[in-house]
């Protein structure tokens, strides 16, 4: 009986791994690409450092922070961003305007949603990429769902392993079989997480090993201070941590996923 239980554990085991054995694969094959680029040659300001550091929605976030302290929307605690002054400054601006609508008024979400997958917001991590600086999009999504399910082959071994031992009665002599051979998922699924510590989880951020150096060479944010006068430093924290360095508890509401 227990065998129903184990053949389950086992494919979902050894097809989870075969897929981040491969995504591994295509990890190694993109930092062979990589080589030593000069930041300056790239053109790295605040929204190439919030790409790298969150991806498109971290961009997303800068933007609605940077066009609020300046006037242009009016983002609401009630989850509703307002236009305010329909005149983009900048491509990315005019996006977002063009985004919200021509009522000028939509849900916060609605917008961090489409703007995420906007090509003005799609050519910065592009543009990052090809330097080398970004782990490319598609890579990056696909590994953080293949880890994810390992932990969940990880889960189901356990869970079905259990059943089995129930199943079987823990104080049948037989009991130490289905322990045994659901050792072997256990151990598969395991193991393959801890080589993808090493060789692919780097590739589960948004930015290469070498746009992590990038990174850590901007200047670090106060995490006390920040004000309004301090236009610069502000965006550089968002940029940064994101929503939770807005001093303004407002914007932070009005920031704040509902969905």
């Amino acid at each position: 009986m227990w065998l129903l239980f184990l053949i389950p554990a086992c494919a979902a085991a050894v097809l989870s791994c075969i897929r981040l054995v491969r995504m591994a694969a295509t990890a190694d094959a993109l930092a062979d690409q990589e080589g030593p680029r000069p930041p300056e040659a790239v053109g790295i300001g605040l929204y190439e450092t919030a790409y790298l550091a969150g991806g498109p929605d971290r961009v997303v976030e800068l933007a609605l922070v940077l066009m609020a302290s300046r006037g242009r929307l009016h983002l609401a605690h009630t989850g509703w961003t307002t236009v305010v002054d329909p005149k983009g400054r900048s491509r990315l601006e005019r996006a977002v305007i063009a985004t919200v609508g021509p009522d000028g008024q939509c849900r916060t979400d609605d917008l961090r949603r489409a703007m995420a997958a906007h090509p003005t917001v799609l050519e910065i991590g592009g543009r990052l990429a090809l330097a080398g600086l970004a782990t490319p999009a598609p890579v990056q999504q696909s590994t953080v769902l293949v880890i994810r399910q390992v932990r969940q082959a990880l889960l189901l071994s356990l869970v079905l392993m259990a059943g089995a031992v129930a199943v079987g009665g823990l104080s049948d002599g037989d009991a130490l079989a289905p322990l045994a051979w659901f050792s072997l998922p256990l151990v598969l699924t395991a193991g393959t997480l801890l080589m993808a510590r090493v060789d692919v989880y780097p590739y589960t951020r948004w930015a290469s090993p070498i746009g992590q150096e990038v990174l850590r060479e901007v200047r670090p944010p106060r995490q006390h201070g920040l004000g309004d006068d301090d236009e610069r430093e502000l965006l550089t924290a968002v940029a940064m941590i994101g929503p939770a360095a807005v001093p303004d508890p407002r914007l932070r509401a009005a920031l704040r996923h509902r969905h």
